[in-house]
Protein backbone atom coordinates (compact mmCIF):
# COMPACT_ATOMS: atom_id res chain seq x y z
CA UNK A 1 0.00 0.00 0.00
CA UNK A 2 2.67 2.31 0.24
CA UNK A 3 4.13 1.89 -2.55
CA UNK A 4 0.46 2.69 -4.24
CA UNK A 5 0.27 6.03 -1.75
CA UNK A 6 3.97 6.81 -2.71
CA UNK A 7 2.63 6.38 -6.66
CA UNK A 8 -0.27 8.75 -6.02
CA UNK A 9 1.29 11.43 -4.12
CA UNK A 10 3.92 12.21 -7.12
CA UNK A 11 0.83 13.40 -8.63
CA UNK A 12 -0.89 16.37 -8.12
CA UNK A 13 -4.34 16.98 -6.76
CA UNK A 14 -4.32 12.95 -7.00
CA UNK A 15 -5.66 11.17 -4.05
CA UNK A 16 -6.39 7.58 -3.07
CA UNK A 17 -10.75 6.89 -2.60
CA UNK A 18 -12.02 3.58 -1.22
CA UNK A 19 -10.81 1.97 1.90
CA UNK A 20 -11.20 -1.77 1.39
CA UNK A 21 -10.56 -1.33 -2.17
CA UNK A 22 -8.00 1.91 -2.76
CA UNK A 23 -8.46 3.17 -6.02
CA UNK A 24 -7.46 6.58 -7.99
CA UNK A 25 -10.42 8.10 -10.71
CA UNK A 26 -10.31 11.11 -12.45
CA UNK A 27 -13.78 12.88 -13.96
CA UNK A 28 -15.71 9.74 -12.87
CA UNK A 29 -13.21 7.22 -14.41
CA UNK A 30 -12.12 4.88 -12.16
CA UNK A 31 -8.21 4.23 -13.54
CA UNK A 32 -6.36 1.81 -10.97
CA UNK A 33 -6.92 0.26 -8.07
CA UNK A 34 -5.20 -2.08 -5.23
CA UNK A 35 -7.42 -4.72 -3.93
CA UNK A 36 -7.33 -6.23 -0.69
CA UNK A 37 -5.97 -9.46 -2.07
CA UNK A 38 -3.01 -7.53 -3.16
CA UNK A 39 -3.54 -7.28 -6.87
CA UNK A 40 -2.88 -4.18 -8.56
CA UNK A 41 -4.23 -2.55 -11.75
CA UNK A 42 -3.70 0.03 -14.16
CA UNK A 43 -6.49 1.14 -16.78
CA UNK A 44 -3.91 1.85 -20.11
CA UNK A 45 -4.85 3.11 -23.25
CA UNK A 46 -5.47 0.38 -26.10
CA UNK A 47 -1.91 1.84 -27.54
CA UNK A 48 0.31 1.12 -24.37
CA UNK A 49 -2.25 -1.94 -23.61
CA UNK A 50 -0.35 -4.05 -26.63
CA UNK A 51 2.96 -2.52 -25.53
CA UNK A 52 2.60 -3.43 -21.79
CA UNK A 53 1.64 -7.06 -22.26
CA UNK A 54 4.64 -7.24 -24.58
CA UNK A 55 7.18 -5.96 -22.69
CA UNK A 56 6.06 -6.73 -19.00
CA UNK A 57 3.47 -9.98 -19.82
CA UNK A 58 0.02 -9.56 -18.36
CA UNK A 59 -2.44 -11.43 -17.13
CA UNK A 60 -6.40 -10.92 -17.02
CA UNK A 61 -7.54 -9.05 -14.07
CA UNK A 62 -10.64 -10.24 -12.67
CA UNK A 63 -12.24 -8.48 -9.66
CA UNK A 64 -15.64 -9.95 -8.25
CA UNK A 65 -15.89 -13.08 -10.99
CA UNK A 66 -15.40 -10.32 -13.81
CA UNK A 67 -13.05 -9.71 -16.22
CA UNK A 68 -12.01 -6.03 -16.03
CA UNK A 69 -11.32 -4.93 -20.04
CA UNK A 70 -9.13 -2.24 -20.26
CA UNK A 71 -6.97 -2.69 -17.18
CA UNK A 72 -3.32 -4.47 -17.03
CA UNK A 73 -2.40 -6.23 -13.58
CA UNK A 74 1.06 -5.15 -11.83
CA UNK A 75 2.89 -8.15 -11.07
CA UNK A 76 5.18 -8.14 -7.96
CA UNK A 77 8.25 -7.12 -10.17
CA UNK A 78 7.26 -4.49 -11.69
CA UNK A 79 6.55 -3.40 -8.51
CA UNK A 80 9.73 -3.90 -7.06
CA UNK A 81 10.85 -1.89 -9.66
CA UNK A 82 10.37 1.43 -9.21
CA UNK A 83 11.39 3.65 -12.07
CA UNK A 84 9.84 1.32 -14.63
CA UNK A 85 6.51 1.27 -12.34
CA UNK A 86 5.97 4.83 -12.22
CA UNK A 87 6.45 5.13 -15.77
CA UNK A 88 3.25 3.25 -16.24
CA UNK A 89 1.81 4.85 -14.15
CA UNK A 90 2.45 8.39 -15.65
CA UNK A 91 0.85 6.09 -18.88
CA UNK A 92 -2.03 5.52 -17.12
CA UNK A 93 -2.53 9.30 -15.42
CA UNK A 94 -2.43 10.15 -19.10
CA UNK A 95 -5.12 7.84 -20.52
CA UNK A 96 -7.44 8.82 -17.40
CA UNK A 97 -7.05 12.60 -18.50
CA UNK A 98 -8.26 11.51 -21.76
CA UNK A 99 -11.18 9.61 -20.95
CA UNK A 100 -14.32 11.39 -21.68
CA UNK A 101 -15.24 12.48 -18.08
CA UNK A 102 -18.62 10.51 -16.68
CA UNK A 103 -21.76 12.71 -15.91
CA UNK A 104 -22.62 13.22 -12.42
CA UNK A 105 -26.00 11.98 -11.03
CA UNK A 106 -28.28 14.53 -9.91
CA UNK A 107 -30.59 14.29 -7.14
Amino acid sequence: MALYEDLVAGVEGLAIKGIANAYTSMNGNMFSFLSPDGTWAFRLSDVDRPEYERIIGASEVVQFNSSIRGYVEIGDALAEDGGTLSGWFAKCVTNARSLKPKPTKKQ
